[in-house]
């Protein structure tokens, strides 16, 4: 880790600290945050020439305290008429945004897209905010600190957005994402490798799960499983005995599995919920197949649901892409999807509720995730009553692209005008 100043025009940057673990144009990326310089448009003198993307930092022999110097002009501002109306169609995009009550977005910092539009969709969850903007840092010397930081990044990222109007460089929160889960720092030719939503969702589900446990036993205990986390009641049945056995599990989401036979959102749920396992037969003494179905036990207030749509390709040795398309309502009712007992209690809720009193889904295609709102009356120490659930959709996250590897990710966020906007 190096710390160097960096002149452009009459100002100096002091104490930057360059990480010289990663491409210069991480670094590139700092200086647009405090410069407003694009790193495309930045010339940066270096020993031997201009800094590139992908130099390495070893070739340059730079020294702490070392002053750089940087050229290149920032994003000029367009500016509103001084005489006359002025119309929204005239004003700069990003006040056109602030108008429309649109949120501000993120800069792709290189191949984060799947992070991006990964928090674009947990930003939607106003109750996530709130645990977030009462988050209290309890770091000692003596725990690991990593995922607290991430919690804590998570947090100044959200809080940022929320008073920006213009595109967000989530660069303190890409580095701390980094630290905690190496495989997204992954390189490809001195590049940042594109990476998976769906795993990106889950290791922060999993990170805020950990933080957000409230030190009170009265309170709820984890906030991140009571928006999000599902229970399913499972029936393990052997095809060669007369084996019988149940279990029950917490899950984040459900997996919508595509087949040549599902056309819609759910058909593949169901088929998400019944699969074969192997395992050691007591009653035969060896492995033996067994037949898994599954029914959920409890209602999340936000449901997730992804589309299982890669898969390993051994023949060009990938992660390849399903391409086939599966229609999603946007409302799902899961109902049947239910055990009896939950069916027993979801039923009055039912027969009384109106569609005002829906609450909100997100639905994740690709392998990307989202989440949503059920139908619920009133919140009572912390615990939902009167679910229905029916889920409305309100964010997703779609991939562009035929493999893991590569395309784009974008995420969709329902506003108050009813419309899915990216």
């Amino acid at each position: 880790m190096l710390t160097v100043s960096v002149k452009w025009q009459k100002k100096v940057f002091k104490s930057i600290e360059i990480d010289t673990s990663q491409p210069p144009y991480v670094f590139k990326a700092q200086l647009y945050e405090l410069s407003g310089v694009p790193p495309e448009r930045q010339k940066i003198m270096v020993k031997g020439g201009l800094l590139k993307d992908d130099a390495d930092w070893s070739t340059m022999r730079l020294k702490n305290g070392q002053k750089l110097m940087m050229m290149g002009s920032a994003d000029e501002v367009v500016k509103a008429p001084e005489k006359g109306p002025v119309f929204m169609e005239d004003l700069p995009e990003e006040e056109q945004d602030a108008n429309l009550g649109y949120s501000a977005g993120l800069v792709n910092l290189g191949h984060t897209c799947y992070m991006n539009s990964t928090m674009q969709c947990l930003k939607s969850v106003p109750e996530l905010n709130s645990e977030l903007s009462n988050y209290q840092s309890a770091r000692t010397k003596d725990v690991d600190q990593t995922p607290d930081m991430l919690t804590v990044a998570t947090s100044e990222l959200f809080s940022e957005l929320d008073k920006s109007v213009k595109a967000v460089a989530p660069m303190p929160f890409w580095m701390e994402l980094k630290k905690k889960y190496p495989q997204f720092a992954q390189l490809h030719n001195g590049n940042y490798m594109q990476q998976d939503a769906e795993e990106c969702w889950t290791q922060m589900l999993d990170t805020l799960s950990q933080s957000l446990k409230a030190p009170s036993p009265s309170e709820d205990p984890d906030a991140v499983k009571a928006l999000f986390g599902l229970n399913l009641r499972s029936r393990l049945h052997c095809q060669e005995s007369s084996e019988e056995s149940s279990e029950t599990e917490s899950v984040y989401s459900l997996k919508c599995h595509i087949s040549h036979e599902v056309n819609h959102l759910h058909e593949g749920l169901k088929h998400g919920l019944r699969g074969e396992l192997e395992k050691t037969s007591p009653a035969l003494g060896r492995t033996a197949v067994y037949i898994k179905e599954s029914l959920i036990d409890s209602l999340p207030r936000y449901l997730t649901v992804q589309f299982v749509r890669f898969f390993w390709k051994r023949e060009s040795n990938e992660k390849a892409k399903i391409l086939r398309k599966v229609d999603y309502p946007l409302e799902l009712d899961i109902f049947d999807l239910c055990s009896e007992d939950l069916r027993k209690k979801l039923e009055a809720p039912r027969q009384s509720s109106s569609k005002g009193d829906d609450v909100k889904m997100t639905d994740a295609e690709g392998s990307s995730s989202g989440s949503g709102e059920s139908s619920t009356g009133d919140q009572q120490g912390g615990a939902l009553s009167h679910m229905t659930g029916i889920y409305d959709l309100v964010s997703l996250v779609t991939h562009k692209g035929r493999s893991a590897d590569s395309g784009h990710y974008v995420a969709w966020v329902k506003q108050e005008s009813e419309v899915l906007i990216s």
